[in-house]
């Protein structure tokens, strides 16, 4: 099977798949669709989070200054050394300019509002690495590593963690640390440890897998050669299933040519 650059930017205006394309190609079509054509943005408090944690784990300076705590007090505190005779700030015209602009900034992408609590979560959850090792011994390389190639005969681009010469390192979050074998397959995780192997020709994969709540419980998870076998076979049933959609699309948009008749009485 070949799937193009070609074909994928007639159809979507993109010339590449990804791990989150191939990982809706496993189920529902139109789903996928919508993905490769932009109309299916996910957004949430956990992948807002796991955004913040990486890069303040791995880009720390461009995280502090992209990230801003919103912190209520300091705008309070603000608007209260200006106005000291006002009784109820939040009611102030000098507040609410305040928390527009900072709004305003967000939308313009110039800032990331992040809350105190999960600014200070991600912190410690980072310090907890740190302390029990697992920084030094698993995270240590090239991080935030881009790449854009061919494998199989299709085109995939996306990024990796830590690329280090003698492993590759996926850093997750998790609800717990137990049940994450399981996640590894339900949101295959498996379909990333296959790619990046292959891309960087690096069998060694491994996940640092950590919990969002107090102690915020490290792991160390080795990928096995039976994980990437499985993450193998769904790469290949995505692209049978993105092949056959997009020949089905082809054809259904072909054109046909109706003849008739045309006479006078």
């Amino acid at each position: 099977m070949r799937i193009s650059r070609e074909q994928l930017h007639e159809m979507f205006g993109k010339e590449h798949l990804s791990y989150s394309s191939l990982k809706y190609a496993l189920g529902d079509m139109a789903l996928w669709d919508m993905y490769m054509r932009g109309k299916l943005k996910k957004d949430s408090d956990a992948l807002r989070f796991g955004s913040m944690y990486d890069m303040l784990l791995f880009e720390r300076e461009k995280a502090m200054g992209l990230y801003q705590v919103y912190n209520d007090d300091s705008i309070i505190d603000k608007v209260k050394e200006l106005r000291p005779e006002l009784k109820n700030v939040k009611a102030s015209k000098e507040y609410k300019e305040e928390l527009a602009s900072l709004k305003e900034k967000e939308q313009n992408g110039e800032i990331i509002l992040v809350s105190k609590e999960d600014w200070a979560t991600a912190n410690e959850m980072i310090d907890r690495l740190i302390d029990c090792g697992l920084f030094a011994n698993r995270m240590q390389g090239k991080y935030q590593v881009e790449f854009n190639t061919d494998i199989l005969g299709f085109p995939v681009k996306g990024f990796l963690d830590v690329l280090n010469d003698d492993y590759i390192t996926d850093s997750k979050s998790t609800r717990s640390i137990a049940k994450f074998r399981y996640q590894v397959f339900d949101l295959s995780y498996d379909i990333q440890a296959w790619i990046y192997t292959q891309v960087f020709d690096q069998p060694e994969y491994y996940w640092v897998a950590q919990e969002k709540a107090y102690p915020y419980y490290p792991a160390e998870i080795k990928c096995s050669e039976e994980t990437l076998f499985k993450g193998e076979m769904k790469v290949y049933e995505a692209l049978s299933n993105i092949e056959k959609f997009m020949n089905d699309v082809h054809k259904s948009n072909a054109k046909t040519t109706v003849f008739f008749e045309s006479f006078e009485v």
